[in-house]
């Protein structure tokens, strides 16, 4: 087993929704588009788990959990979803709420890689 390193998993993460923040502004985009499918993004704790990557335990009062994942899985609808008036499966409010998710999850990936280098700067200062 290889040690998980907070930076290679934040920015797997940040590929991550960079996929998924284009996967949900192409369904944007094409929210007019007669016969569109939606494409949808595996979630990440999915990709985590193909990659076999497992955290553990340092300290016994820790909590356990799996994770793993690289390949991002892109796939349309299903295509018994509902079709809107317009012959698609594009939901704008879902968009747009998913759209919201990307952008915090952005924003508490930055902040957690910001806080984990100050850490290591003041470490390697004293």
């Amino acid at each position: 087993m290889q040690p998980v390193n907070l930076f290679d998993l934040a920015a797997q993460q940040a590929r991550w929704l960079s996929v998924r923040q284009a996967a949900v502004a192409g369904n944007i985009a094409n929210v007019n588009t007669p016969g569109y499918r939606t494409v949808v993004v595996e979630p990440f704790d999915e990709v985590l788990d193909n990659r076999r990557v497992s955290l553990r335990a340092t300290h016994p009062d820790h909590l356990t959990t799996g994770a793993t994942g690289n390949a991002f899985d892109l796939r349309r609808a299903e295509p018994d979803t509902a079709l809107l008036p317009s012959e698609n499966s594009v939901v704008l409010e879902e968009e747009l709420v998913k759209q919201s998710e990307i952008r915090r999850a952005f924003e508490l990936n930055t902040a957690i890689v910001k806080a984990f280098h100050s850490m290591l700067m003041m470490v390697t200062r004293s």
